[in-house]
């Protein structure tokens, strides 16, 4: 226990440079996380979001093997996936099932080439649940320019992205171009989603695409408070997790998926005493004024 929370190490580790590339690496990754969160809830991709990751930690297991960078191939992993979501993926009553059968083969395509790879067990490890000690610095500038991309390409769609999200059936008929629109939107996931694989690692880099938003979505219904709420606790969940994971050499999944649960644990506890307060005042204005609840309701 005194090693968990030893304040002392915690502070001189803090000091290196590859700690302060992963936390400034972690806040990238949990304000693209956060944006694209939010919509990700509302268009029920969750489990999309964990094929692609699924291929995403494929594509890193390739790229080991070949001796090339990881997050270039978690990438190119998750692109591919993106693009394979959406082109078998475009009937709602197949989707699942096109998800689950591209999770399945690429999780043990990536667990094949994790088999041949003869380097350390610590690099294969660090890609299923994140290993701060592999953010290089290039692997920053890389993670810094698909963050702008994926923020100023979502920053174009937003507005009718939201509109056929909210309502898909009247943004088809308003001739909003749905059918480009998702698999856009996949690609933009996917791409978020290689983000995280170094750091969170593939099998629960959905803790920071997909927790945070709906944590948010507990407490508003408003899409910019949500997308607002969803990047901090994100941002929260994503250095929070660095920083405790530092004096026990933990893996800092753990801690980021752990921060993030406890925040949406607690936002359902806000959002039920909200409720029963909302109730409890409706009924009191009932039984005064002798209109029945469901009229004020």
């Amino acid at each position: 226990m005194d090693k968990l929370f030893d304040f002392e190490l915690t502070a001189r580790l803090l000091g290196l440079d590859f700690v302060q590339t992963a936390l400034l690496a972690a806040a990238v990754l949990g304000l693209v996380a956060g944006t694209l969160g939010p919509l990700i809830v509302m268009r029920r991709m969750s489990f999309a979001v964990h094929g692609t990751a699924e291929l995403a930690f494929t594509g890193a297991a390739a790229a080991l093997l070949l001796g090339i960078g990881v997050s270039y191939g978690a990438l190119l992993g998750a692109v591919v996936a993106a693009l394979l979501l959406g082109l078998l993926g475009g009937r709602e009553s197949e989707r699942d099932s096109v998800i689950g059968v591209i999770l399945s083969f690429g999780l043990g395509l990536g667990v094949l080439l994790l088999w041949f790879y003869e380097g350390r067990a610590s690099n294969k490890f660090g890609i299923l649940v994140g290993q701060i000690v592999a953010v290089e610095p290039q692997d920053l500038t890389a993670l810094l320019v698909a963050a702008v991309v994926v923020l100023v390409v979502l920053g174009l769609i937003y507005r009718p992205l939201l509109f056929a999200s909210v309502d898909p059936a009247v943004a088809v008929a308003k001739g909003v171009p749905v059918g480009l629109l998702s698999p856009l939107f996949a690609v933009l996931v996917g791409i978020a989603t290689a983000l995280g694989v170094q750091i969170v690692g593939a099998l629960l880099v959905v803790a920071l695409m997909v927790t945070p938003a709906a944590a948010a979505a507990r407490l508003t219904a408003s899409p910019l408070r949500a997308t607002v709420l969803a990047v901090v606790f994100a941002e929260v969940a994503a250095i929070g997790g660095i920083v405790l994971s530092l004096a026990p050499g933990a893996p800092v999944s753990f801690f980021v998926t752990a921060i993030s649960f406890t925040i949406y644990l607690v936002c359902r506890v806000v959002a039920y005493v909200r409720g029963r307060e909302r109730h409890g005042a409706v009924d009191a204005v009932s039984a005064a004024s002798g209109v029945p609840a469901a009229h004020q309701r």
